[in-house]
């Protein structure tokens, strides 16, 4: 009975996504306690929401580029649409939602689920292209959306929403508000966003990434990337399936974007520019594909590191670029790869517990 019971949570199938709830839960503790003991700067603390919401696009970003192999250069537009259908969402509940959670909860849920719509919608066209090709698509609707957003106006008032595109043409009744002014973005938005719902929203991407990866339709996905051809001789539905690790990933940049614009009274449209997703990118590869606990780990300390080092003035970014450097050269260095996996055999696979399977 103790041996089943500690496979059930150590055990070779369950090992990874233990580790990564227990990394997570343990990181939300400590942060804990160094609040309420004051030993967190503002600086840090104004960080942990951000570092949050980036750990949730790049979960999601690693179901796509590390599970499902497509390269995809656009999680920023995604971001941006479930962010700014969020901050819709918050306002137009904000008069009969008076709780700031409960409306925080729902204004996530339809980010996500706009996000994931759209991230359908787009899979449709996009994922009959590979490599190269996908990628430069992928990229070319992240900069369409941060365009049509910065040229978008949004307004609510008693009789409903109003919408005006390029120009802004609307009129609003007594007591209405601008929600979307264009290239400036949000602004006097209520934040409701908080480090526990960050780490929750963490915590609930790691349950569907990893529900999704062990599952049939995770293998299916995983065969689809490493041989297409022999996973359409199997009968396995190519398209459908790398569609489902597509709309995972587009509806979890979502949940993120949402996360984070509800941190702020004023974001732009241009946060969530090329840059932001090559920075998403950036953590999934040095945190390894198909790594969850990696890609936690690298988006922490590569989100971190740039304020941490900003005493430093104008050598901070030359560090940061250095340190991006040496964990490259590190995470692709075969001796240590090879004495990481003789560490691994040697202290897990002979001393860890014995499954019956």
């Amino acid at each position: 009975m103790k041996k089943n019971a500690l496979s059930s949570i150590f055990g070779p199938k369950v090992r990874k996504r233990t580790i990564s709830y227990v990394l997570v839960l343990a990181l939300f503790a400590v942060v804990q306690i160094l609040r309420s003991s004051g030993s967190l700067s503002r600086q840090i603390t104004s960080l942990l929401v951000p570092v949050c919401a980036y750990t949730v696009a790049a979960i999601g970003l690693n179901m796509n580029v590390g599970v499902s192999g497509e390269l995809n250069l656009g999680q920023a537009g995604f971001m941006s649409v479930g962010g700014f259908s969020a901050v819709v969402c918050s306002s137009v509940l904000s008069g009969s939602v008076t709780s700031g959670p409960v409306r925080l909860l729902i204004s996530i849920v339809v980010g996500a689920l706009i996000a994931g719509v759209i991230g359908w919608l787009i899979s449709i066209p996009v994922l009959k292209l590979e490599g190269d090709y996908l990628a430069i698509v992928t990229l070319a609707f992240g900069q369409i959306i941060m365009a049509l957003i910065n040229n978008m106006y949004i307004g609510y008032d008693s009789t409903g929403l109003h919408f005006s595109f390029v120009n802004n043409t609307l009129k609003l009744g007594e007591g209405g508000v601008m929600i979307v002014s264009g290239p400036m973005g949000t602004a006097g938005i209520q934040t409701l966003s908080s480090f526990t719902a960050g780490v929750i929203l963490i915590v609930i991407a790691l349950i569907i990434v990893y529900n999704l990866i062990y599952s049939k339709s995770g293998r299916a996905i995983q065969a689809c990337r490493d041989n297409r051809i022999a996973a359409e001789t199997i009968g396995i539905n190519v398209a459908k399936t790398k569609t489902l690790a597509f709309v995972v990933s587009a509806g979890l940049a979502g949940a993120a974007g949402a996360l984070y614009m509800l941190n702020y009274s004023s974001v732009a449209a241009t946060k969530f520019d090329f840059n932001t997703s090559i920075l998403i990118l950036v953590y999934v590869v040095l945190g390894g594909l198909g790594n969850m606990t990696g890609t936690i780990i690298s988006t922490i300390v590569l989100v971190m590191l740039p304020e941490m080092l900003r005493f430093l003035s104008s050598y901070r970014m030359l560090i940061y670029a250095l340190v991006l450097i040496a964990i490259m050269l590190i995470s692709n260095n075969e001796k240590l790869k090879t004495w990481a996996e003789e560490f691994r055999e040697k202290h897990f696979s002979k001393k860890g517990v014995k499954t019956n399977e």
